[in-house]
């Protein structure tokens, strides 16, 4: 989980060299100015455009044809490579239902404020995770609910 976790930051930190540092969110700025709207927007858009490129070059490896390795040993591995770029393509097409929603969101005038209790998100929980929906707090206390329905 760690990996794939590493690998969707690495794929937004791809996204906002793509921006370049032109515009970069303030506190002294109003919160979600239409400044601070275009840039989340064009920073979900370039992360989804990331996304996309990257499945489509495991969707051309895939077309290549199955693995034909001779080595017993060497097929396994390749296939266990294969089922975690698997994973983490399929881990990625539910990002991108999540990167849908919060583009929703901002046409709606509802991003960056939290679906629980209406305060702000922040913009450094936005920076680091665009796609957040709760404040820190809200987060907390929703995973804290979880866990104790789970243990249950």
């Amino acid at each position: 989980m760690a990996t794939a976790l590493s690998d969707e930051i690495d794929v937004l930190a791809k996204a906002k060299r793509m921006l370049g540092g032109s515009y970069i969110p303030a506190e002294n700025e109003s919160y979600m100015c239409d400044s601070q709207q275009d840039y989340f927007r064009r920073l979900l858009l370039a992360w989804k455009k990331s996304i996309l490129d990257a499945s489509a070059g495991t969707l051309a490896q895939l077309q290549d044809g199955p693995i034909r390795e001779p080595d017993l040993n060497d097929r396994a591995s390749s296939e266990t490579d294969w089922g975690i770029e698997l994973r983490t393509r399929d881990r990625q097409r539910k990002l991108i239902a999540k990167i849908d929603s919060a583009l929703r969101r901002i046409e709606e005038g509802e991003y960056g404020y939290c679906e629980v209790t209406g305060e702000p998100i922040g913009l450094g929980r936005l920076e680091a995770r665009p796609i957040a929906t709760m404040t820190v707090e809200a987060q907390e206390a929703h995973e804290r609910r979880e866990k104790v329905s789970r243990d249950d």
